[in-house]
């Protein structure tokens, strides 16, 4: 008994160092999409607010459907369902640098490569506090997101050498991202399979977590706000080129390899209730930096402002981390908790499909102040988001 159990902390130790190599190949794979995605969308394709805004329909889409995914798939379990997750964005990736400029075509590859990024969110919490125990949940998942943060520096810093010296385009760097994420997808199957629990539904709703969902809806929207109109305003309102954003997203990696482990710190100390409040605190100033800085600043510092508002907001993405805890400190059995993440990415993901729709128009009806309009609107849904999680209520967890 003792050799076996011996045998299974050495696996055990083996796949959690694996799982640390898959989120550093992700990293960079995320790099190249944080990098050059709103600029390949402006440059290559001319997009405009309208065009880009619409774009996040189906590009969302398979966040929604992703709880059905994994539910027909979960025989497979999570480990597996998340490397056919990284062969698809793989593959989108890679054909989202060769295919022509047609929007039919942008749309349906867009549609595959996010359908693997999607699939993978929900999975990647759920394997990686499959390492921790109740204690030492968020120190864990600090660690894990850490290493992918390790990776998007060097993934980040790479490639603003790549676009600067070499001028590579974006076929090559799209390329790039594509394999790191191919060999993610291989990395993970070369972990032991979680066997999937005996449950009776794969399909989990309960009154009980009636919050968590709340806050997933919270989350979609303040999501989508950051993630397409963040950058859209420095690409097209302030005409920052593809190398002044690979600038952004290499600061946004460097720190956050000290703020993911903080936050990780933090929720292990002094819970949840207080780090998803802070965050929704801070986002309500940040909007508002997005929303008025070209008012109270000459237009340099106005844009320097913005950029300091792009890196906090997309630092503190993180912070979904303390959402995915909360998640397992309050479920009812063990069962409950990948179905849950999963139905809480699809929550989360309604709002992400139809929320840019209505803020590209608001953006587009504004005219030169209509990006204003849409910040604005986001910082009310942070205040919301703020009173919401002070309705969070779990045991406090152990000081010692």
């Amino acid at each position: 008994m003792i050799r076996a159990f011996t045998e299974y902390l050495k696996d055990a130790r083996k796949d959690y160092l694996i799982f640390l190599l898959v989120c550093v190949f992700l990293g960079i794979g995320q790099s190249v999409d944080g990098s050059t995605l709103s600029n390949f969308l402006r440059d290559k394709l001319h997009f405009l607010i309208l065009q880009r805004s619409a774009l996040e329909f189906p590009r969302e889409l398979p966040g929604f459907l992703v709880f059905l995914i994994i539910g027909f798939l979960y025989a497979l379990g999570d480990i597996r369902i998340a490397a056919l997750a990284n062969f698809a964005a793989a593959a989108g990736m890679f054909l989202l640098g060769i295919i022509p400029a047609n929007y039919t075509l942008i749309v349906l590859v867009m549609f595959f490569y996010s359908s693997g990024q999607h699939v993978y969110l929900p999975l990647a919490n759920s394997i990686g506090m499959s390492f921790a125990t109740d204690e030492n949940l968020g120190k864990k998942l600090g660690r894990i997101n850490a290493a992918n943060t390790a990776a998007l520096v060097l993934g980040s810093a790479a490639l603003w050498l790549l676009f600067r010296f070499v001028h590579i385009d974006y076929t090559a760097s799209f390329t790039i991202g594509a394999l790191a994420f191919l060999v993610a997808a291989a990395l993970l199957l070369l972990m032991k399979p979680i066997k999937p629990l005996n449950i009776k539904t794969r399909f989990v709703f309960r009154k009980e977590y009636r919050l968590y969902y709340w806050l997933s809806v919270l989350f979609g929207a303040r999501k989508q706000i950051f993630l397409t109109f963040g950058p859209w305003v420095l690409v097209d309102v302030f005409k920052q080129k593809v190398t002044t954003m690979t600038i952004l997203f290499f600061a946004i990696s460097v720190s956050g390899i000290f703020i993911k482990p903080l936050i990780g710190y933090l929720i292990d100390r002094v819970g949840e209730k207080f780090v998803l409040g802070s965050e929704a605190g801070i986002l309500f100033f940040v909007c508002l930096g997005y929303a008025f800085s070209s008012n109270i600043f000459p237009r340099d510092f106005a844009v320097l402002a913005i950029c300091i508002c792009y890196v906090i907001d997309q630092t503190l993405s993180a912070v979904s981390m303390a959402r995915a805890t909360y998640m397992r400190k309050i479920a009812i059995c063990p069962e409950d908790i990948s179905p849950t993440l999963s139905l809480g990415t699809s929550i989360d993901h309604v709002v992400s499909m139809f929320l840019p729709t209505l803020a590209g128009y608001i953006w587009y009806s504004g005219g030169v102040n209509g990006y204003k309009y849409v910040f604005a609107g986001g910082a009310v849904i942070a205040a919301l988001n703020f009173i919401s999680t002070r309705l969070i209520c779990i045991a406090k967890p152990d000081s010692a």
